[in-house]
C-alpha cells in the first residue's frame, strides 16, 4: 500500500517567512567538516539542513532565507535542487556576522514587500527533533502572541534530550517567561534552535558579528522573552559521535 502523502499545513497568518542559520563553522563536528559544511552532513542519509527545511516546509512557510559563508559553494549548491520552500541566500562569504549579525544582513529580504514587517521564525540548520502529538512549528506559530511576547524560544528538556550533557540555559515559570541559568546551577530546559521574532528587535544592534543572545538578554530585561516546551524528543547533533545515536533515535521513531 503507498504512504499516505503527509499534509502541509496552512500558513500562520503573522508568520510567513523562515531565517535558517547555516553559516557556522561546525569545528565541533570535524573531521567531517573538514570538507564539509555542518549543515551538509547526514543524519539517516539525509542532510541536517534538510530535517529543518523540512519542518519549515510542511509549518506552511514558502519563503526561506539561509545564509552562507563557511564551504558556501557546497551549500548553495545542494539547496538549488529543493523545490519547497522557497530558497534566497544572503551571502556572508566576506565575514561571519554570528546568528543576530546574520539576520540583520538578511532583513531586506525577511520584510521585502510587507508595509508592516512581520515577525518570522529562526531555526539553526544543524536541528533535529522527532516530533511529539503535534508538530512543534506548527505549537509555536499558535503560541504567538506579538502583544506579551518579544521573541518566543522553543524549549527541550535538559534532561530528557538525546546528546545533550549540559547544564541548561533558561528558566520558566509558569506563564512561559523565561529567565536566564544562575550561574553554577542546573536548569530545566535548553533552547532547542528554534524561535519566533519580531524584526524591529534587529534595528538598532551593533554592526558586524553579534550572537542573539544580546536580544534574548534584552527581552529577559522587559519580561518578553517567552518559552515553549518541544514535544518530543529533541536530538542535539554536535560531535561526529552523536550522530550514531540521533540515527538511532530517527531509525528507531519510525518503526
Amino acid at each position: 500500500m503507498a504512504s499516505k502523502k503527509k499534509e502541509t499545513i496552512s500558513p500562520h497568518k503573522a508568520v510567513s517567512r523562515a531565517m535558517v542559520l547555516a553559516a557556522g563553522l561546525g569545528k565541533r563536528m570535524r573531521p567531517l567538516t573538514d570538507t564539509m559544511p555542518k549543515p551538509l552532513v547526514p543524519v539517516c542519509g539525509k542532510s541536517l539542513i534538510d530535517y529543518s527545511l523540512d519542518r519549515v516546509a510542511e509549518a506552511g512557510i514558502t519563503e526561506v532565507v539561509v545564509n552562507v559563508h563557511y564551504l558556501a559553494d557546497q551549500l548553495e549548491e545542494h539547496l538549488s535542487h529543493r523545490k519547497a520552500p522557497h530558497i534566497t541566500i544572503s551571502d556572508e562569504r566576506g565575514e561571519l556576522l554570528e546568528t543576530a549579525g546574520g539576520i540583520k544582513k538578511a532583513m531586506p529580504y525577511l520584510v521585502a514587500g510587507q508595509s508592516q514587517p512581520e515577525p518570522f521564525l529562526i531555526l539553526n540548520s544543524d536541528e533535529l527533533w522527532i516530533e511529539g502529538a503535534h508538530p512543534n512549528i506548527e505549537r509555536m506559530l499558535e503560541h504567538w502572541n506579538p502583544e506579551q511576547m518579544d521573541i518566543l524560544l522553543l524549549l527541550a528538556s535538559n534532561v530528557a534530550s538525546i546528546g545533550y550533557s549540559g547544564k541548561g540555559d533558561f528558566l520558566m515559570d509558569t506563564l512561559g517567561r523565561l529567565q536566564r541559568r544562575p550561574e553554577g546551577e542546573m536548569a530545566a530546559f535548553v533552547y532547542a534552535g528554534v524561535a519566533i521574532a519580531k524584526p524591529e528587535l534587529f534595528d538598532d544592534i551593533p554592526a558586524g558579528p553579534v550572537s542573539m543572545n544580546l536580544l534574548f538578554d534584552r527581552a529577559i530585561a522587559k519580561e518578553r522573552l517567552y518559552g515553549l516546551r518541544l514535544d518530543g524528543i529533541w536530538l542535539h547533533v554536535g560531535t561526529v559521535e552523536a550522530i550514531a545515536e540521533a540515527e538511532a533515535c530517527v531509525e528507531a521513531s519510525t518503526r
